[in-house]
């Protein structure tokens, strides 16, 4: 199944709830929040009381990235604020598989994600015990920034690891996504795909998600 989740961090906060109705209303299934603590990543970002409202105001699948040092100790709190998906760092956590676990008896979906220059064979240990994996396709911490090409290797690597061992993780990919550089990541693997200023960065918005959409569809017939 392939799965949009547009990013939050593109959006104009003074309009956000109009925003992520028309998400809603275009066909999107997730929406990706990004939680920067200004210490594992240079900028700092929303947190738990902004999770919490948004989760008041739609049904969309919360998809929160924990992009912050020793996230274990935000687990049980953003859990209770109404995410369905947590989303920690492989080089931002020394407890993984406690964490990991502990989303789980949480009752919520777990991920795990790589920075760019991360192999994806560092997290194979791990890849029996997640629901998502997450491959940046740029540097965490900024919206905006290109596509880094040389991130489809991970991608690649983990749909073939995925399929000779019959596991069924999604893989997720964030990052300088477009229109134009779509299809990439759709061919090497991801069934998950976060835009940011692609989507919510633009005035057309519904017709931004409705184009994604309708891509992201014909791989799903395939």
């Amino acid at each position: 199944m392939y799965i949009l989740s547009p990013s939050l961090l593109s959006a104009d906060f003074t309009d956000m709830g109009r925003q992520i109705r028309i998400l809603e209303e275009n066909g999107a299934e997730y929406l990706h929040i990004d939680v920067m603590d200004g210490i594992f990543v240079p900028n700092i970002s929303i947190g738990v009381p902004v999770v919490k409202s948004i989760r008041k105001f739609t049904e969309l699948v919360l998809d929160v990235h924990l992009m912050i040092t020793q996230p274990q100790r935000y687990i049980e709190a953003f859990a209770a604020a109404g995410a369905d998906i947590i989303n920690i760092h492989y080089e931002a956590c020394d407890e993984i598989d406690s964490t990991l676990e502990k989303i789980k008896t949480l009752g919520k979906k777990n991920a795990l994600t790589i920075k760019p220059k991360t192999n994806w064979k560092d997290i194979i240990p791990y890849l029996n015990k997640v629901d998502m994996v997450l491959v940046m396709s740029v540097e965490p911490g900024f919206g905006g920034q290109s596509f880094i090409e040389e991130t489809l290797e991970n991608v690649r690597g983990l749909y073939s690891y995925k399929k000779e061992n019959g596991l069924n993780y999604d893989i997720e990919i964030d990052g300088g996504i477009n229109a134009e550089n779509l299809k990439k990541p759709l061919e090497a693997g991801a069934n998950v795909i976060v835009a940011g200023s692609a989507i919510l960065g633009k005035r057309d918005i519904g017709q931004q998600v409705r184009y994604f959409k309708s891509v992201m569809e014909e791989y799903d017939k395939k």
